[in-house]
């Protein structure tokens, strides 16, 4: 390819408009996309009934067949998960070998080792197979490069580790003294993320504690389970689930807050929690998926066990009760993530594209 012309890349993965990380990685993506490249982006999941499911993916399919028949595809990258996605993109991954285009597969899955240990043998096989047609597996953290070579049986230098980017806020608000210490969980809310425990965490505080903190706790899923819960504990008054929030929404309770919770039991590497960080935000959190690779306990952050709830309301305790504390770990959370600076994100990039095409440039972003 001529080396002026920008990079032709095919992105395949779910809705922008669609509720979770991925989709919300994608919008991240797309915003700081150089010149450099030129990114088409074909939806192949969209939330809806089965037949809009089906038509979605069938027009995914014949968009990304008359893109590789035109030969406008320099590099196919795909976002993954797990369960349903796995089919959909498996088909792609095998037209994009057939068309002998490089292949980039992007692994969100926080629940993929789950999902895998349970198929039959022979669908593992297959799995590995397919995931072996990609030049470059991109995983979210370490422990995932070591499942996925281990696992799938997958070349150590096909799997590359790329932490989830962050945009880091200019300015953070000043939180000092607060009349209440505002928590915040964002999130699916469900026993994955640990919402049920949090909540029961919040009853286990002493009640001189409760009155002192409001909890927020945004996002989709088993919104009225969880207010029931909050009902019966009789939380109403300390903890609020507003559901689902748009980013703007998001951005405004991450500058109110003084303290953010995910508790979760499985994890890739959750945007939510780097954002957190980003905002010179405390997290407590647990040590699952890729989390302990930017979290050290009691360094830039809490760590807790999943499932645990005596522990979180005691590290959440320690918090509430210590604003010097929120105050040191907040400032070295928001300097851990100056490294993952979605504009560095994009650098990691450009460079595996160049690779993969044997691209003789230097690699800079342009302004």
């Amino acid at each position: 390819m001529n080396k002026t012309n920008p990079i032709k890349i095919v992105m395949l993965g779910p809705s922008l408009l669609q509720q979770g990380g991925i989709s919300g990685y994608e919008k991240l993506f797309l915003e700081y996309a150089p010149p450099e490249v030129k990114i088409c982006h074909i939806i192949t999941h969209e939330e809806g009934s089965v037949v809009k499911k089906i038509t979605v993916f069938l027009k995914a399919i014949w968009k990304f067949l008359w893109i590789l028949l035109k030969q406008e595809a320099d590099i196919v990258q795909l976002q993954i998960s797990q369960r349903g996605s796995i089919l959909r993109q498996a088909i792609m991954i095998l037209l994009a070998w057939v068309f002998r285009k490089p292949i980039i597969i992007h692994a969100h899955g926080s629940q993929f080792h789950l999902f895998y240990d349970g198929l039959p043998k022979s669908i593992q096989q297959l799995l590995s197979w397919i995931f072996g047609k990609c030049q470059r597996l991109i995983v979210l953290s370490e422990s995932w490069k070591n499942f996925y070579i281990k696992n799938l049986g997958l070349e150590p230098e096909k799997v590359v580790v790329f932490y989830n980017p962050v945009k880091i806020p200019v300015e953070v608000p000043n939180r000092s003294i607060p009349d209440k210490v505002n928590l915040l969980f964002l999130g699916r809310i469900g026993q994955r993320k640990g919402a049920f425990d949090l909540i029961e965490a919040i009853s286990l505080l002493p009640k001189e504690h409760r009155t002192k903190l409001s909890l927020i706790m945004a996002g989709d899923g088993e919104v009225e389970q969880a207010r029931n819960l909050v009902t019966t504990l009789n939380l109403e008054d300390y903890i609020k689930l507003p559901g689902w929030i748009g980013s703007d929404e998001r951005d405004i309770l991450l500058t109110q807050a003084n303290i953010f919770v995910l508790p979760s039991y499985n994890e890739g590497l959750p945007l939510a929690m780097l954002e957190a960080m980003a905002w010179e935000l405390p997290v407590v959190v647990t040590p699952v998926g890729g989390i302990p690779e930017i979290v050290t306990d009691l360094e830039n952050g809490f760590i807790v066990n999943p499932g645990n709830p005596e522990e979180l309301s005691s590290s959440l305790k320690s918090l509430i009760e210590n604003e010097d504390l929120r105050f040191s770990l907040g400032f070295k959370a928001r300097k851990s993530v100056f490294a993952l600076d979605i504009k560095n994100h994009w650098i990691a990039f450009l460079k595996l594209y160049h690779s993969l095409l044997n691209l003789d440039v230097p690699v800079s972003l342009k302004s």
